[in-house]
């Protein structure tokens, strides 16, 4: 019988990143090692999204380390990670002639899930 893979993850749900902006991140560190990931949110020139999606990467990494305390970091990898729309703010801004324009301040879930991948 085929041996199954853990699975860890993590969520953090009503981020203020539009999942628009956020996507563009998670596809830079999709399938990768979290190690490697992290050195890639580290130095991404999008800082608001990559500081997110850092803070629920240590999140899944911690929750491993709580579910297994002798697991190999280094072994970890991102099996999926994906964004999903949240509830979005609607807010009116004054526009000529006595309207107003409506803003949509978008909110994001994100998903992180890491599996543990023998032998690099």
């Amino acid at each position: 019988m085929e041996e199954q893979n853990i699975v860890y993850r993590a969520v953090a749900k009503y981020m203020r990143i539009s999942p628009q902006k956020g996507r563009l991140v998670a596809d830079l560190i999709s399938d990768r090692y979290v190690g490697e990931a992290l050195t890639i949110l580290h130095f991404s020139k999008k800082k608001k999204a990559s500081s997110i999606i850092e803070k629920v990467l240590r999140s899944a990494i911690a929750n491993a380390q709580q579910k297994v305390p002798n697991i190999d970091v280094d072994n970890l990898f991102i099996s999926r990670i994906f964004i999903n729309q949240g509830p979005q703010w609607k807010r009116f801004r004054a526009a000529p002639m006595g309207r107003a324009s409506r803003i949509l301040k978008r909110t994001s879930h994100v998903y992180i899930h890491l599996e543990e991948k023998k032998g690099r």
